[in-house]
């Protein structure tokens, strides 16, 4: 996919809906709204396994943590 294209179209958070978590298997499944040009375009679960849940929770807690400092730095 080229860059011009991946500009025009995103996902986001589907606020309506709550993340959920199968205690049997282990999935987390996380609603997302798809977007073309901010037109909604659909609705579509990001679902993955546990493991696969922690490392996204684990890099996006560093990539906050680094940002709060950066600007805890600025000021």
């Amino acid at each position: 996919m080229r860059a011009s294209q991946t500009m025009k179209s995103h996902a986001s958070l589907d606020r309506g809906n709550a993340p959920t978590f199968n205690a049997d298997t282990g999935e987390v499944r996380v609603p997302l709204s798809l977007y073309r040009l901010d037109e909604h375009d659909g609705d579509v679960p990001l679902v993955l396994s546990r493991a696969e849940a922690v490392r996204l929770r684990d890099a996006l807690a560093d990539l906050l943590r680094d940002r709060q400092a950066a600007a805890r730095d600025a000021s």
